[in-house]
């Protein structure tokens, strides 16, 4: 049952979520990348919503159903390159956060494939989809009826 709809929000809160996802969609990360990334930290927080809406997306972008649906299991899998290994494993790491973990090796891993710049950038894409998650699972979103956008850079 939704609990606080989008239209709902108080304009500044969603108006700053949007502004997020607009520069990310403009930051050069791929976007079909970005939408694997967002539906794995998705899976990890059981955020039904949003893996509805990036499962459509990654599609869009062109990522394949097996692709997706092997994530959860990406270390068990020969398709994904070590560029997206070394990010999946980051993106679950800021996701869990365990308080004993340091990132230092991820960030060894990490430097093997991309720039200051595009870590800096795939950091604060986790952040943002950790954040709309919580945000989702808290206002109750109903999925399932996410339709794919043109290239609006919102979340809803």
């Amino acid at each position: 049952m939704e609990r606080i709809t989008f239209a709902s929000l108080p304009a500044g809160l969603y108006q700053t979520m949007a502004n997020v996802e607009t520069y990310i969609a403009s930051c050069g990360l791929d976007h079909k990348f970005l939408a694997l990334i967002k539906f794995r930290v998705s899976q990890i927080n059981n955020c039904a919503y949003c893996l509805d809406m990036h499962y459509k997306d990654a599609i869009a972008e062109g990522e394949t159903p097996l692709r997706m649906i092997s994530v959860s299991a990406w270390r068990e899998t020969p398709y994904y390159t070590p560029q997206e290994q070394a990010a999946l494993a980051f993106a679950e790491l800021l996701t869990h956060m365990p308080q004993e973990q340091h990132s230092d090796g991820i960030h060894d891993e990490l430097n093997k494939y991309y720039s200051k710049a595009e870590i800096a950038n795939l950091t604060l894409v986790v952040c943002q989809i950790n954040s709309w998650n919580r945000l989702v699972r808290s206002f109750g979103s109903v999925p399932g009826n996410y339709k794919v956008r043109e290239k609006s850079g919102a979340h809803e």
